[in-house]
Parts: C-alpha cells; sequence; structure tokens
C-alpha cells in the first residue's frame, strides 16, 4: 500500500516519485552472468610531482610509455627516479606578437605606407 497523502484527487508519495527507478538488467550479478574476468596487470606510474598511479591494463595489452597523472595533469612514466619533464607552457601572445612574429619592422612601414596611400586616394 501506498502512503501519502490525497489533495484535489493527486495522491503524492511520501518519496515524491511512485516509481523507483530501474533500467534493464538490473540487479545481482556474479561470475557466472559476466564470464571470466581477464588477467590483469597494475602497472606504477611516477609524474614529476612524486605522485604514484597505478592504472590496471588487461594481461596481453600494450603498456604506454607515459600516462597523465589523475592528480595533476602531467605526464607520468614507469620510471620512479626520471619522470617524464612537465609539459611547458606557453604565455598567452596577443594578435600584436603573432604579427610581429611574422612581419618585420620594414614590412610593417610598408604595409602602413600601402594603407595611407590607398587613404589619401594615391594608388
Amino acid at each position: 500500500m501506498l502512503r501519502g497523502t490525497v489533495r484535489q484527487g493527486v495522491t503524492t508519495v511520501a518519496s515524491g516519485n511512485a516509481i523507483r527507478g530501474s533500467r534493464v538488467g538490473a540487479g545481482p550479478m556474479g561470475e557466472a552472468e559476466r564470464g571470466e574476468s581477464a588477467p590483469r596487470l597494475r602497472i606504477s606510474f611516477w609524474c614529476s610531482n612524486g605522485h604514484e598511479t597505478q592504472p590496471s591494463f588487461a594481461s596481453d595489452a600494450q603498456i604506454p610509455e607515459h600516462w597523465d597523472c589523475p592528480r595533476c595533469g602531467f605526464p607520468a612514466g614507469k620510471d620512479r627516479d626520471n619522470p617524464p619533464d612537465p609539459p611547458r607552457t606557453e604565455p598567452y601572445k596577443t594578435h600584436l606578437a603573432y604579427v610581429r612574429e611574422r612581419r618585420s619592422d620594414a614590412d610593417g612601414e610598408a604595409i602602413l605606407a600601402e594603407a595611407l596611400a590607398k587613404l589619401r586616394g594615391e594608388i
């Protein structure tokens, strides 16, 4: 029997939802239903901050050289004494900085002279 209150013909249930959620196939599952699990290996990876991570791999899987540290995001390697270097972060560049990489001051002067000539109606 559902417990709740009746207001103007609408029954509300104490939990707020009369139908509790469940998905298809939900229920106790054991090894018999899933089958045998593949043999696993736990490999240790260390980042430059000294964090250790031990992801689990299938025994026949190819083990990567680097793994991202879940704590700091730096790359981690299998050698504890020699972890990979953290990536260099480049500072934010403005549009003008990118233009200065592509053009010299002489190029800039020539472009400015051409634009001014167009504005003056000389071209």
